[in-house]
C-alpha cells in the first residue's frame, strides 16, 4: 500500500566549513553579526524532506507517494523520482517559481547553518490530498505553511492516520495551530529541540501529549538514539554507532522513512525506532540525503 508523503522537494547546496562556528561567532557581538565562512568544498544534491523520506522508504521496499511542488527547474527531480519507480502524478509544477533551494554550511562538529528559499513549496497547497482508498498512512513533513495546514485537515477528514513531523517548519505555527495538528495526527515525530519548542508553544509536556489520543511521540536524540513516548511512559532506544560521520544532512528524514515503513506494517514503536536508528547511522556515513544504499537482507527485511 502506498504511504503518502506530504512535504518539500528541494535542491540542496551543501558546503563544509573545516572549523567550528562557535570559534567564529562572538556571543557578545551577535547584534552586529558579520561573519564569512570559507567553504573549500561544495556540491549540489537532491533534497527536501519529502524527497529524502521517499528515497529511504523506497530503498526499504515501501511504496512512497509524494505530494509536493516543483518549480520550472524541477524536471531533473521528476526524472529522479521516476527512476525509483515512484509515481509523480501528485507533484505540481509551478511554472513561475524555482524549486525550493537550501544552502547548508556544516562545521567540523556537524552543526549546521541553513539558508532556505521556499520557491514553489509556497504553492504546494494547490495539490490536495488525493482521494484514494489505498492510502493507509501518511506524513506531514516540513512544507509550505498553507500546505501543511490544509493537507493535515484533508488527511484527518479522510480518516488517514498520519505522522506530524513539523521539523524546521515548527516556528511558523502558534500554539493553537500546533494543538490542531496534534489533535489530527496519530503520531508526532520531533527532535529534542523541536520537542521543547512544541511543548512550550502548546503548554503540554511530552508525558501529557503521549497520554492523549496519540499512539506515540518520537523524540530523536541524534547519536544518542530516540525516546519513544506511549501513554505517558518514556522508553529510550539507544542509538547505533555509525561507521563514519560524514554528513548529517537528511538523517532525520532517513529515520522517518524507516518509521513509516514500520508503522505501515503494524510494528511496535520500539521496533520502528530500532530500524530508524540503524538507517540514520547508515545515512550519516554518506554525503547528501539520498545516496545511502540499504541492504534489506542484512536488515532482515
Amino acid at each position: 500500500m502506498p504511504a503518502l508523503i506530504c512535504g518539500s522537494l528541494a535542491f540542496d547546496t551543501i558546503t563544509t566549513f573545516p572549523g567550528r562556528f562557535a570559534e567564529q561567532i562572538l556571543p557578545e557581538q551577535v547584534h552586529i553579526l558579520n561573519v564569512s565562512f570559507l567553504v573549500p568544498t561544495l556540491r549540489r544534491e537532491f533534497g527536501g524532506c519529502a524527497g529524502n523520506i521517499a528515497y529511504t522508504l523506497s530503498q526499504l521496499g515501501g511504496e512512497p507517494l509524494v505530494l509536493a511542488a516543483l518549480g520550472s527547474d524541477g524536471g531533473e527531480y521528476l526524472q529522479r523520482l521516476q527512476s525509483w519507480g515512484v509515481s509523480t502524478e501528485h507533484i505540481t509544477s509551478i511554472g513561475d517559481s524555482f524549486t525550493a533551494q537550501a544552502i547548508i554550511i556544516t562545521d567540523s562538529s556537524n552543526n549546521q547553518i541553513t539558508a532556505f528559499h521556499p520557491g514553489a513549496m509556497q504553492s504546494a497547497q494547490q495539490a490536495p490530498v488525493p482521494r484514494r482508498s489505498d492510502i493507509r498512512i501518511a506524513i506531514i513533513a516540513p512544507d509550505g505553511r498553507d500546505a501543511m495546514l490544509e493537507h493535515a485537515t484533508q488527511l484527518s477528514a479522510a480518516g488517514i492516520p498520519f505522522v506530524f513531523d513539523p521539523g524546521q517548519g515548527l516556528p511558523m505555527f502558534d500554539g493553537v495551530e500546533l494543538k490542531r495538528f496534534v489533535s489530527q495526527a496519530r503520531w508526532v515525530a520531533v527532535n529534542d529541540y523541536e520537542a521543547r519548542m512544541l511543548c512550550d508553544r502548546t503548554g503540554e509536556s511530552l508525558e501529557s501529549l503521549s497520554s492523549s489520543h496519540l499512539a506515540g511521540v518520537f523524540v530523536t536524540l541524534g547519536a544518542d538514539g530516540c525516546d519513544v513516548w506511549e501513554q505517558g511512559q518514556r522508553t529510550h532506544v539507544a542509538g547505533v554507532a555509525a561507521t563514519e560521520v560524514v554528513d548529517p544532512t537528511g538523517c532525520g528524514d532517513a529515520f522517518r522513512g524507516a518509521l513509516l515503513f514500520g508503522l505501515e506494517r503494524g510494528w511496535s514503536l520500539r521496533r520502528c525506532v530500532e530500524l530508524g536508528n540503524r538507517i540514520g547511522a547508515l545515512k550519516i556515513a554518506c554525503r547528501g540525503g539520498q545516496n545511502h544504499v540499504i541492504d534489506r537482507v542484512s536488515l532482515g527485511l
